[in-house]
């Protein structure tokens, strides 16, 4: 969709600069570019390359696995992952901790994932997850928060939007998400949780996030945005 390119359909031209300059004016600080297959995570690789602010990661999405077993068997596939885990293991490259994405399930899967040390539904389970385990994301392109969701009624940071057929560069497109609308996810987590403290949730979150993707520069880069180093609580 940042490519212009709506259910194959070339719609408008794509904006990639315009959506990450819209992230960095919004107060976004990092971005993490998915790939979701061999040829998406050559792609991102090529964008996270273009800012030192842009990361990426290289996967495979669960819908996309169809693409690896036709080219080899899906045991071959397998061991050559645990031969780099090896791998990494040696080198003191492999984080120990994992992301629960995009999580809906229930309030008992939750605490069964939060009793791992070393790693209307939906905002109940949401009420329960501790703001220092926690960390937000917007899944963009997808999984904007629409004026149906429960958790509109937080949201109260917004930007101009055009349908994609009348695209303009200075507004995002309706249906379409972005990275600087993480914002509105960090409002629907207070809301929900009973934080007043916005900023202070938002770091704590960040400082979250840096602990698990940048622990290299949880110092220098997150304990800077927590200036009070002070875990947030409910209000």
């Amino acid at each position: 969709m940042f490519r212009g390119i709506y259910h194959g359909k070339q719609c408008h031209a794509a904006d990639i600069p315009a959506v990450i300059a819209r992230a960095w004016a919004a107060g976004v600080d990092r971005i993490i570019v998915t790939g979701g297959s061999l040829k998406e995570s050559r792609e991102v690789l090529e964008i996270a390359e273009t800012d030192g602010r842009l990361f990426c990661t290289v996967g495979v999405h669960p819908t996309r696995c169809g693409e690896f077993e036709e080219s080899g068997d899906p045991e071959g596939h397998f061991q050559a992952l645990l031969a780099l885990a090896k791998e990494g293991i040696a080198k003191g490259k492999v984080f120990p901790g994992g992301v629960t994405h995009s999580f809906t399930g229930t309030a008992e899967d939750r605490d069964k994932l939060l009793s791992f040390e070393d790693t209307s539904e939906n905002l109940d389970v949401l009420q329960g997850i501790p703001a220092e385990r926690m960390m937000i994301e917007t899944d963009s392109p997808y999984c904007d928060i629409k004026n149906t969701h429960a958790g509109i009624k937080f949201v109260k940071s917004v930007w101009p939007s055009k349908k994609k057929e009348k695209y303009e560069p200075d507004s995002t497109v309706k249906g379409r998400n972005e990275p600087c609308l993480v914002r509105q996810v960090l409002e629907v987590v207070a809301g929900c949780k009973g934080i007043s403290d916005i900023e202070g949730l938002s770091k704590t979150l960040y400082h979250n996030t840096c602990r698990f993707f940048f622990p290299q520069d949880l110092d220098a880069s997150a304990d800077a945005q927590l200036e009070s180093g002070a875990a947030i609580q409910n209000s």
